[in-house]
């Protein structure tokens, strides 16, 4: 039975130096074993000052050589993993509304993507968490019933088929996809040691990651010069 994390890194909006927006999943068997560990790893392994807190992100202060460790062990947990990114300038007009972006849509297309990249399944069992957020100008029920529907036709009839908003400050294996999706940012955004952090998880990966909307401000002018 599939059990699917995910969680992102990046804001929609221009704000920030960040020009990507990077969604991080994984899949496990047993989540109640990589949450076990990984909060036996966060309370052995990380300062003081943070030890007890309910929730580790990759954006903490941490020493470098800490990131390395803790991706290492996550790793070594037998996650296996999708990702799929955009660029923020590649934001399509139907996601945006006069100076705005349609929020709630536009993650909705994304977690969609990505739930796609685990499929079809054949398991009659397929369980999606992801992080709780605001869903701009969506309700939670639409979002979950267009993830379902996207789902439906990839798994056997008669699936179970859940798809779940949670606290990351209560589920471990939120955090670990924090972590995934924070290395990949790294990554992508060229900063010190994103190389390394990638290299690291790459041997986990399920598949290439996805650029969403790629070239799409080209494409769309190339078709009304055409």
């Amino acid at each position: 039975m599939p059990y699917i994390f995910l969680d992102e890194s990046g804001q929609f909006n221009h704000g920030g130096n960040e020009n990507y927006f990077v969604v991080g999943a994984f899949t496990v068997n047993n989540p109640k074993r990589t949450s076990k560990l990984f909060r036996s790893w966060h309370r052995s392994r990380f300062p003081l000052k943070l030890k007890y807190r309910s929730e580790i992100k990759f954006s903490n202060t941490i020493s470098n050589e800490l990131r390395i460790k803790t991706l290492g062990f996550i790793c070594g947990l037998g996650v296996h993993i999708h990702f799929a990114y955009l660029r923020k300038d590649n934001i399509p007009d139907e996601y945006r509304y006069k100076n705005d972006i349609r929020s709630g849509h536009l993650y909705t297309h994304i977690i969609k993507e990505v739930i796609s990249m685990f499929l079809p399944s054949t398991s009659r069992e397929f369980r999606v968490f992801c992080d709780k957020r605001h869903l701009y100008n969506m309700r939670q029920d639409e979002f979950v019933k267009i993830l379902k529907d996207s789902i439906t036709s990839f798994t056997p009839k008669n699936s179970i088929i859940q798809i779940e908003m949670v606290d990351s400050t209560h589920d471990a294996n939120i955090q670990i996809a924090d972590w995934i999706s924070g290395a990949l940012a790294y990554y992508l955004e060229k900063k010190d040691l994103g190389e390394e952090f990638y290299s690291i998880l790459k041997k986990n990966f399920l598949g290439e990651g996805k650029e969403l909307f790629k070239d799409h401000w080209e494409n769309k002018y190339n078709k009304k010069s055409a």
